[in-house]
């Protein structure tokens, strides 16, 4: 067997402590003799919840030799609360160890600059493999399988149970519900997304009058008993009178007939979309990826399609889908749909002239206008959040997931990471940014709101209820905070400096080049003034950038694809992977700072 690049691995630090282990408290040493993979992630990240889903089936196949732990590390403040990863574990349903490293004590040792990014660590205690990004299970897999043959030969794997005790099952008639809906007659329908049902409540808002979906996580069309979804979030109500639902680990949409109990299936084909699939055509031959809400607008349903930041449409009628506004690049950046860039986007509400947005990543409140424009109401980019009131064009808000049309013109905002209900009222004239203020406090985790009459019903996610508040005259008066994404800057030089991103296809693969460049760069900067050359798109996964010495920090924004093929000329239609990550990587410029940086797609940096 080739010889493999070793590195010994740091110990894991982690002032949280660990999540499902019983209370046993481990270290590498533990450990030893298994192989242990570590998963760098933040409950925020719609990159690091697809990762999860990937690991599912390594992790069941491999459970002998095998231990998944989860590091968290957190990006929001609201993330470094040690309840709130306690939720995070129960609601993505992770089944295996998590050790809570709030102040990203084990990031660091580790050099990680990426949610999500996956450490392979050896049965003798070394890393042996890195990976940033999604799409790298596959890769994985047959890393793992390499090392159990080798150290089963030298005798120094151990097989056998695993760390993770799963915590106490919770009695409660909801499990971090994601989102609501009115219905005709009065009641409620929510995404119980943690179980993987939608339940019909009466309404007072407490009553359950039907669930429908069997409880296991699944894509099954059927009846209530029947069916079965896979963490929903969305619903709309469509002019027939079904409701549309976002299916979102499905990574499809689905329709329930309200009478019948039925549900189907109407698009997606239950893949994640990957860079280079079809983006319009019939709606079932058509990948999504993680579609998080849905609004009927302009006679279409709109999504918000939180994994590849943008809006797409489906059409009813025609049957099909096709995207409406977004480019797949992460970011704040208003313009034509076609040139917008978002940021996860997580709540939708429409009226008459607006397609309101929540795009939760750079806690902003954005708007699609009915001549094809994007604009941002509140909220400045990836890295500021906060919780400050006053004029829009200085508020703060943190990590809204859900957005709601009031009957005065304003908007309310689930802000979910301030555990607040938010208002932003627009301006009465132009020129001016409208005015944010505060509805309510002391929620926990509000995902959606919806109205009923004079009321707002709040879904609180993290307490998994529905809350009724009254519509208040005045807004709550709150401290004003604000944050900064909180991570170590790396020093760089000004001018020069070498970009490499490091990608090693697995083995047994190679790069996929039947149709051209098998692989994209993307670069920019915040702000844009920080780099003087070197922005832009390419295929060559290497460039030299030219950073301007009186631009003294910024952000470097690297995006990276790279897709490879199983090698094996005997096989006429080799299995291919995707793999892709973004980076936002702090920069600070000094005299001092490297002229070369290094990101670690797949496999180890060796220079």
């Amino acid at each position: 067997m080739a010889t493999r690049a070793r590195v010994r691995a740091p110990e894991l630090i982690g002032k949280g402590g660990w999540l499902n282990t019983g209370d046993t408290q481990y270290t590498l040493a533990d450990l030893r003799g298994r192989i242990v993979i570590l998963d760098f992630w933040t409950f925020c990240c719609i990159n690091c919840l697809h990762v999860l889903d990937e690991l599912r089936e390594l992790e069941e196949k491999h459970r002998d030799t095998v231990v998944i732990i989860g590091v968290h590390s957190p990006k929001f403040v609201h993330e470094a609360e040690h309840q709130a990863v306690v939720d995070a574990v129960e609601r993505y349903q992770v089944h295996h160890p998590v050790l809570d490293d709030p102040e990203l004590a084990t990031w660091k040792q580790y050099a990680v600059r990426a949610w999500p990014t996956l450490v392979v660590i050896d049965p003798e205690g070394y890393v042996v493999a890195q990976h940033a990004g999604e799409g790298h299970a596959h890769a994985i897999e047959k890393l793992v399988e390499e090392l159990e043959a080798e150290h089963a030969a030298k005798g120094t794997l151990r097989r056998g149970d695993g760390p993770y005790v799963a915590p106490e099952p919770v009695a409660t008639h909801l499990r971090f519900p994601g989102k609501a809906l009115v219905l005709p007659d009065g009641g409620f329908l929510v995404s119980d997304t943690t179980r993987h049902q939608l339940v019909r409540l009466s309404a007072d808002a407490e009553t359950v009058l039907q669930r429908y979906g069997d409880g296991e996580r699944g894509l099954v069309d059927g009846g209530p008993e029947r069916a079965r979804f896979s963490e929903p979030q969305g619903l709309a109500l469509l002019p027939g009178g079904h409701v549309v639902v976002a299916d979102t680990v499905n990574h499809a949409l689905r329709v329930l007939d309200l009478e019948s109990g039925e549900t189907s299936t109407v698009a997606g084909t239950g893949k994640q979309w990957w860079q280079g699939s079809p983006t319009n055509g019939p709606a079932l031959d058509v990948d999504l990826s993680s579609p998080w809400d849905v609004a009927w607008w302009q006679g279409e349903v709109w999504i918000a399609m939180a994994g590849v930041h943008q809006l797409w449409a489906y059409d009813p009628g025609q049957g099909t889908v096709r995207v409406a506004a977004g480019t797949t690049n992460e970011g704040l950046v208003d313009g034509p749909v076609a040139e917008a860039w978002f940021a996860q986007p997580s709540g939708l509400a429409a009226t008459e002239e607006r397609l309101w947005v929540a795009d939760s990543e750079t806690s902003a409140l954005r708007y699609v206008d009915r001549e094809g424009a994007v604009h941002t109401a509140v909220g400045t980019g990836l890295f500021d959040f906060g919780h400050r009131d006053g004029a829009a064009g200085q508020a703060l808000l943190q990590h809204p997931l859900g957005v709601t049309a009031l009957p005065d013109g304003s908007v309310a905002v689930s802000d979910t990471y301030n555990h607040a209900l938010r208002r932003y009222t627009p301006p009465l004239q132009e020129g001016h940014s409208g005015e944010v203020t505060t509805l309510a406090t002391d929620l926990r985790e509000p995902s959606d709101a919806v109205l009923l009459g004079e009321d707002i019903v709040v879904v609180e996610s993290a307490r998994h209820r529905l809350t009724r508040l009254r519509l208040p005259e005045e807004a709550v008066r709150v401290e004003a905070v604000a944050h900064r994404t909180q991570r170590a800057a790396t020093e760089v030089a000004a001018g020069k400096l070498r970009l490499d991103v490091v990608f090693q296809a697995p083995a047994g693969q190679k790069l996929d080049t039947r149709y051209g460049p098998s692989t994209r760069l993307l670069v920019s900067s915040t702000p844009p003034e920080l780099l003087i050359s070197g922005e832009g798109v390419g295929t060559d996964l290497a460039r030299d950038l030219e950073i301007d010495p009186a631009v003294f920090e910024g952000v470097l924004h690297v995006s990276a694809m790279a897709a490879s093929c199983d090698d094996d000329p005997a096989n006429e239609y080799p299995a291919c992977h995707v793999h892709q990550q973004d980076w936002g990587v702090p920069v600070r410029v000094s005299g001092d700072g490297v002229t070369r940086l290094p990101l670690v797609l797949a496999g180890m940096d060796q220079e």
